[in-house]
């Protein structure tokens, strides 16, 4: 990151708008962050560690719109309910069951296959494949009739959860989307796209918060004081643009549906390899 500590401002700035506005919706936030960094030449280990800490931002901002969702898996505990039944069953959906059997299956491969994963896929040339080909699939899937199943987030049950979950396994693949993913497998599913959306959003925190935490113990050493000040920064804007852009996104969602994002999608790959 050379240049002056105002130039490296002005870029933390424009790192923490695209993560903040692109990390809810299904257009694929670490594959613009890649893209928008090499572009700006933001990259090297502190933009990286950088680009992981400003996630936490976007977090944030989920769980402050959910946090009565949130807020409804801590067990409530009675002698006719105990604790493990209080955690893993609740009184409403989705528990943290639901959670669990959605988060477990990118867990396991996250840990299995990140560094090939950080070897192989994080390049302008996959993220753009992975942008034209999660287009693609978001096109067809507005298009496959399904049976409705689920017209809320409450009635997810668990095979559809972990099917969900099985879905976002694709989001470790840079430039497919995490909300993509989780979005195209839930409409298969017969799930709605506000439910799908709902549920996307609130198994995407502990799967990033998990992420971050793994990914920053392996590059604090990094960094050094005078980063602190950038960092908080970015932390900050993400998380005011992430609110505003998941606000946005729930707003619109049941009147445009996926296909225009689908179609930017494939716009935005097509150019990158143009350009490369």
């Amino acid at each position: 990151m050379d240049g002056s500590i105002y130039l490296i401002y002005l870029k933390a700035l424009a790192l923490a708008f695209i993560e903040g506005v692109t990390e809810f919706i299904p257009v694929s936030s670490t594959g613009h962050m890649i893209l928008i960094g090499d572009i700006i030449q933001f990259t090297g280990e502190k933009a990286h560690a950088f680009e992981i800490f400003i996630q936490l931002g976007a977090i944030l901002a989920v769980l402050l719109i959910y946090k009565e969702k949130f807020f409804g898996l801590i067990p409530k505990t009675s002698p006719e309910k105990g604790l493990i039944k209080g955690i893993f069953i609740g009184d409403s959906n989705p528990t943290v069951l639901h959670i669990s059997f959605a988060i477990l299956p990118i867990l396991i491969l996250g840990f299995l296959f990140h560094s090939k994963i950080k070897e192989l896929l994080f390049s302008p040339l996959t993220v753009a494949i992975g942008l034209i080909v999660g287009g693609i699939l978001m096109i067809i899937a507005e298009r496959i009739p399904v049976k409705t199943k689920a017209e809320e987030v409450e009635e997810i049950n668990f095979k559809q959860a972990f099917l969900i979950g099985v879905g976002q396994c694709f989001a470790l693949w840079p430039g497919m989307s995490r909300s993509g993913s989780t979005m195209i497998a839930g409409l298969l599913l017969g799930i709605k796209h506000k439910p799908a959306a709902d549920f996307s959003f609130i198994i995407a925190v502990p799967v990033m918060f998990i992420a971050v935490c793994y990914d920053l113990l392996k590059s604090y050493h990094f960094l050094e004081l005078k980063d602190f000040s950038y960092f908080i920064l970015g932390f900050i804007f993400a998380f005011i643009i992430a609110w505003f852009s998941v606000k946005w996104f729930l707003k619109i969602l049941n009147k445009v549906k996926l296909t225009p994002f689908g179609i930017y999608r494939i716009i935005i790959g097509a150019i990158t390899l143009y350009v490369i």
